[in-house]
């Protein structure tokens, strides 16, 4: 090429939900609203989840209880999104169960959140 020759040029504006590779070797994967796939474990943590988080609603509000129920819903989005919960999410649980078993509207499903955790 010779420098009067135009150069290619690559713009991109905004992107958004899109997958696009750049390069001779590049591979573009696209996981967009794809289910990942959970073991047998991980779906009945996501269950156990949900149904505590489902009685916490029905629960006397309390600062601690708010608490649980932020922690339990951001380890259900992270387990849809990524298909497991990370090591220090579920050690944050754990640590929040802890605190919450003793309270008997929710003692139940927190205990078999609790179990399911390895705790």
């Amino acid at each position: 090429m010779t420098s009067e020759e135009p150069q290619p040029r690559i713009h991109i504006g905004e992107v958004s939900g899109s997958t696009f590779a750049i390069g001779s070797h590049a591979e573009a994967r696209s996981y967009h609203g794809a289910t990942l796939p959970r073991d047998e474990a991980t779906e009945q943590l996501l269950a156990a989840l949900r149904g505590l988080r489902a009685e916490l609603s029905g629960a006397e509000p309390t600062d601690e209880g708010a608490d649980l129920d932020a922690a339990l819903a951001d380890a259900e989005d992270e387990i849809t999104r990524t298909g497991s919960a990370g090591e220090g999410r579920l050690r944050r649980l754990r640590a929040l169960l802890a605190d919450t078993v003793a309270v008997s509207t929710v003692a139940a499903s927190a205990a078999t959140v609790a179990t399911l955790l390895g705790t």
